[in-house]
């Protein structure tokens, strides 16, 4: 994103009035997001493009109901979360660990329901914080976590960066990351972030960006 585009508040305000370029924009930014999420739930590729499309419906029909146009990427980030729950309960591929709380986005192939759980916890901060981040800084973390990795070069020429800065600003970004509350909350609980042994374990951001 460079500095000459729209801010998401515009982006959201045009797009609502039915500037088709706002939706595409719209849409374009965001993507990144969706997948992110899609990618922790391990979907075959034609129940990721259909859940993709749902969100994106979705989106349409919602957009006007949201207050506050900077709570776009949560919203996203649940929507897409829900949706994947839905789809792995009809297709009976997820292992619920706590019947009283809608948290059963971990496969039942997981390693165990302790591990699982620990996962669901981790996945969800982690989510919740890149939600919060700047949208320079989400998207950037979003671009270095694309599998096939992207290079540098396109990086820098999608965001109108220098490559000489991808690096610099990639470490900040995640720094704003671990200190998000969402993570900082999980780390101070005795969870997954802060091991028996002592010492704070670095799973936080492990899919967030090439270390």
């Amino acid at each position: 994103m460079t500095d000459d585009e729209p801010s998401l508040a515009a982006l959201v305000a045009a797009a609502l009035s039915g500037d088709e370029a706002a939706w595409t924009d719209l849409v374009d930014r965001h993507t990144p997001l969706v997948l992110s999420v899609l990618r922790r739930f391990r979907l075959s590729p034609a129940d990721a493009e259909d859940v993709t499309q749902i969100v994106l419906l979705r989106l349409v029909e919602h957009l006007g109901d949201l207050r506050e146009p900077r709570a776009l990427p949560m919203w996203l980030i649940t929507t897409t979360r829900n949706e994947c729950v839905r789809l792995l309960r009809a297709n009976r591929r997820l292992a619920p660990f706590d019947l009283t709380e809608d948290r059963f986005d971990i496969a039942a192939d997981a390693a165990g329901p302790d591990d699982g759980i620990l996962r669901t916890e981790l996945t969800e901060a982690v989510l919740e914080a890149l939600a919060e981040l700047p949208e320079r800084d989400r998207t950037l973390l979003l671009l270095l976590s694309e599998d096939p990795p992207l290079p540098y070069k396109e990086i820098g020429r999608r965001l109108g960066m220098r490559v000489g800065s991808i690096g610099p600003t990639r470490a900040r970004a995640l720094e704003k990351l671990r200190s998000g509350p969402a993570l900082v909350a999980l780390s101070g609980s005795g969870s997954a972030l802060s091991p028996a042994g002592g010492g704070r374990e670095r799973h936080d951001v492990a899919f967030v960006g090439r270390r």
